[in-house]
């Protein structure tokens, strides 16, 4: 089944289990109150009427049986609501609706970044958006460092057929996205890294052995006193010697307690998610080496965090002003103290692990998932001779059917260009081009397939000039914002080996004649440290950077055709410099008044 109807059906599938959910807990709740209220008449009439109360353990315990069933037809109807909604979400990125609807990862954007801001990698709208559907923190974190730099090409051909794999198991990645309650702020990998890592509190030892013996001896002399007649003098002194012990570390076991309180509760949350990759069985070696990691402590992770939430129920309940002379009685928040302290120990240099692979397994189902709802979509292969030759090159974030697609081929090997000069009328598709190519080059070393009919690509840092404005908190123009924005590409190009510029109206806040110079210095400097890529402009000028006779540097265009009035588009990259524009028709068909002659001077002359 294609991925629309499948998703339309298991939508649907999700609905109907969760509609019948709910009215099992509706009859069920309608129920539990009629046994309420026997229950209610029954004391009653007891009280009144001197009844038997053997009378009350069948509808107390029918009433309990109905408390449980309540809460497991909720928890039905609860899970189920959410893959209706997992089914739901899918649906609109298939539809284009998906826009303002998901993650938009702006928490890890930088104003400083070579390309994120140009390529829209985060945002509402965003490539982040439209592939993120992990669930936890971690998850978020690893996919963002996916798309903010480019991976070793080795690590990318590994995650290549990870994704394909995890693509068409839509019920594992059901099962994945629904692992326990709301996750999506749980631990973060420092909170969890400072929490593993800091030094012991408390060991074991003499003392610990001290505050077990004496909440034995003060609970033998209470019992002793209450039941049997023993002189208090005896559970005077054990709870004196108690209280005593509990002094000398009292500082370090609210320390050790109030440290584990958030990072319990968020492994918590998590456990469901280590308890489904635990049972996961893969044959692609990346997964399989994720799934090994889990198991290389010997304790699967679920049953580890399942002991520390047991602790963590037993720290909470202390807070009861019930249990709380129990839990004074037998040292508990003491020995729990010791007990988290001894657990961190066991298994804190595993936590970072676990984490680790919780964020491997969500990235990869969030590529995954691209991967199912666009099978057009291919992966790239990964080469080590400098270019970047797509077949059939679009933007995953354009409906399909206004996405035209075009070749762009670049390689430092001629007669294939190292950069592309692209001139244009406004609108013309120059700017989605140069996002085309950078979005691509951006999923390709994230591991993801891309919106082309055939990429072959090498590594490639992406450095991008595109979107650029001016700051007023900084003092700063947009023509500075670009000459600081070239610098750092030109730096990158440098640094970094190869690399892909993507230059969008190349200095164009300056005059003509810095213009023609400044680009050309600027191309000159990014060609000759190796670097491929592509360069925009309005000014016909430009054409001329091509000229130098190595065919380096290649001419193209975009062009439009004006006809009854309206400015039409084909959006097809073509060879050679454009000859003629669309300002002027433009800004007649808004209403200005432009000059007829000093327009037709201006055609003229090819601007």
């Amino acid at each position: 089944m294609d991925p629309r109807t499948e998703y339309e059906a298991r939508r649907a599938a999700r609905a109907a289990t969760a509609d019948a959910a709910a009215a099992r807990v509706a009859r069920v709740s309608n129920l539990r109150l009629c046994v309420f209220l026997v229950l209610v008449g029954l004391v009653l009439a007891i009280a009144i009427w001197d009844i038997t109360g053997h009378l009350l353990w069948l509808p107390l315990v029918g009433f309990v049986v109905l408390v449980v069933q309540h809460a497991r037809a909720a928890a039905v109807e609860g899970r189920a609501r959410a893959a209706e909604q997992i089914y739901a979400r899918g649906l609109q990125r298939l539809d284009g609706t998906w826009s303002g609807t998901g993650q938009q990862g702006e928490a890890f954007a930088s104003a400083g970044h070579a390309y994120a801001g140009d390529l829209d990698v985060f945002g509402p709208g965003s490539v982040f958006e439209l592939l993120c559907v992990a669930r936890t923190r971690v998850g978020e974190q690893r996919l963002a460092s996916w798309l903010l730099a480019p991976s070793a090409p080795e690590v990318v051909r590994a995650r290549q057929p990870a994704v394909a794999e995890l693509a068409p198991q839509l019920d594992w990645r059901e099962q994945l996205a629904l692992s326990e309650g709301d996750v999506r702020s749980a631990l973060e990998r420092g909170a969890a890294e400072a929490w593993a890592q800091a030094p012991r509190r408390l060991t074991a030892g003499p003392l610990l052995t001290v505050h077990r013996v004496l909440a034995l001896a003060s609970t033998v002399t209470l019992i002793g006193w209450l039941g049997f007649g023993w002189k208090p003098l005896w559970m005077v002194i054990a709870f004196f010697l108690q209280f005593l012990a509990a002094m000398r570390e009292r500082a370090a076991v609210h320390e050790v307690l109030e440290a584990a309180d958030r990072p319990a509760q968020d492994l918590a949350l998590i456990a469901g998610i280590l308890r489904h990759l635990e049972e996961g069985r893969f044959t692609a070696e990346h997964l399989a080496l994720q799934s090994k990691r889990l198991h290389a402590a010997g304790t699967p992770p679920s049953v580890a965090i399942g002991r520390l939430v047991r602790i963590m129920d037993l720290v909470d309940a202390r807070r009861n002003q019930i249990f709380l002379p129990v839990s004074w009685l037998l040292s508990l928040g003491t020995q729990l103290a010791h007990a988290l302290d001894a657990w961190r120990a066991e298994h804190g240099q595993h936590l970072l692990e676990w984490l680790d692979v919780v964020a491997e397994f969500e990235a990869l189902a969030s590529l995954a998932a691209y991967a199912y709802e666009h099978p057009e979509d291919v992966f790239p292969e990964i080469v080590d001779e400098p270019q970047f030759s797509a077949t059939g090159l679009g933007h995953p974030l354009l409906a399909p059917d206004v996405n035209v697609r075009n070749d762009v081929a670049l390689a430092h090997a001629r007669p294939t260009p190292q950069a592309l000069l692209i001139s244009g009328s406004n609108m013309s598709g120059k700017s989605t081009l140069l996002r085309s190519v950078g979005v691509a080059t951006v999923m390709a070393f994230a591991g993801a397939p891309v919106r082309a009919r055939a990429l072959r690509i090498s590594p490639l840092a992406v450095g991008a000039s595109i979107q650029l404005h001016d700051s007023l908190q900084e003092g700063a123009s947009r023509f500075y914002a670009e000459i600081e924005r070239l610098r750092q590409i030109v730096d990158i190009s440098r640094e970094q080996g190869p690399a892909l510029f993507l230059m969008d109206e190349i200095l164009h806040g300056t005059n003509s004649h810095d213009r023609r110079i400044g680009a050309a210095g600027v191309v000159r400097s990014v060609l000759e440290a190796g670097a491929l890529g592509l360069v925009t402009t309005h000014d016909l000028a430009l054409a001329t950077i091509a000229d130098d006779g190595t065919g380096r540097t290649v001419n193209m265009h975009f062009e439009d055709q004006v006809e009854g009035g309206r400015v039409a588009f084909d959006y097809t990259l073509r060879p050679g410099v454009v000859t003629r524009g669309n300002a002027l028709a433009l800004m007649r068909m808004v209403g200005l008044d432009v000059d007829e002659d000093v327009s037709e001077s201006a055609e003229d002359a090819g601007i």
